[in-house]
């Protein structure tokens, strides 16, 4: 049985992992993680997340649960992240990472601590969208230069990093497969009289409303048509159900960084 701890138990995605986690075989709760200020530590963690009592308080520090568990999983902020993993890696845990907004030293470090121990990271963990990655790639190779590329995301009005994590990686990967550098191509806002767009241009635009769980389009648009990809998500459920399998399949793995297309065989 592969016992995992879920740190932000109390967020909205950490509380449906630990759902998730019990409606999965082969894998059991064995901790649950709050920053030490948050209310609901020493709380059962049943009872924060819509659960029966389950005998299992809400730690405040990593080292208390780390050594019940094989793999941490992580939905939370950058720094908290990067000091999980610090801590992970030291003590030869496996981690899933699906925290966005990291920046580039951040994202350096993690692949060099990925280095000493097992990690999935992945801005995104629903089956639909890692298919999606990987689809709109090949329409990008195959279209090439005769078509114009934007992606628009919406999400809740809490969320805190923009352009989301699932669009800037839909950025990279039409990047790389129309062989362009996305610094330098990616458009992020227009404002005012900009002038005609440039035809080597990918745009990033950011819409932030409600209790919008995430959509994303990748739109191609040529002369005299137009391709349209779209994911949309209903509920926290699919990145929580992917979480729970990219936990599953981690725990085998060689040490080094792993993605969700690792994970689904998608590569």
């Amino acid at each position: 049985m592969i016992k995992a701890i879920v740190s932000g138990a109390a967020g909205r995605m950490g509380g449906r992992i630990i759902h998730m986690l019990e409606e999965a075989e082969g894998i059991t709760l064995a901790g649950a993680l709050e920053r030490p200020d948050h209310p609901v530590v020493g709380k059962d963690v049943g009872e924060v997340v819509g659960l029966p009592h389950k005998g299992l308080k809400v730690s405040g520090f990593l080292g208390e649960v780390l050594p019940l568990g094989d793999v941490l999983i992580e939905f939370t902020h950058p720094e908290p992240t990067l000091d999980h993993l610090r801590e992970a890696a030291a003590a030869g845990k496996a981690m899933v990472i699906g925290t966005t907004g990291l920046n580039a030293a951040q994202l350096e470090e993690l692949n060099r601590l990925a280095t000493g121990t097992r990690v999935v990271f992945a801005p995104n963990m629903s089956v639909g969208v890692n298919l999606m990655f990987k689809v709109v790639e090949d329409i990008a190779r195959v279209l090439s230069e005769g078509y114009d590329v934007e992606i628009v995301e919406a999400h809740h009005r809490l969320k805190k990093d923009a352009p989301s994590g699932t669009a800037l990686k839909l950025a990279q990967v039409i990047a790389r497969g129309l062989g362009r550098d996305l610094d330098k191509v990616g458009v992020y806002a227009r404002h005012g009289f900009i002038g005609e767009r440039r035809k080597e241009e990918i745009g990033l635009q950011t819409v932030r409303a409600g209790d919008i769980v995430g959509e994303h389009t990748v739109i191609f648009g040529g002369i005299g048509e137009r391709l349209e990809i779209i994911h949309r998500a209903h509920s926290r459920d699919n990145f929580a159900k992917g979480a729970v399998r990219a936990a599953q399949w981690i725990v085998h793995q060689a040490p080094g960084l792993y993605d969700m297309q690792d994970v689904l065989g998608l590569k």
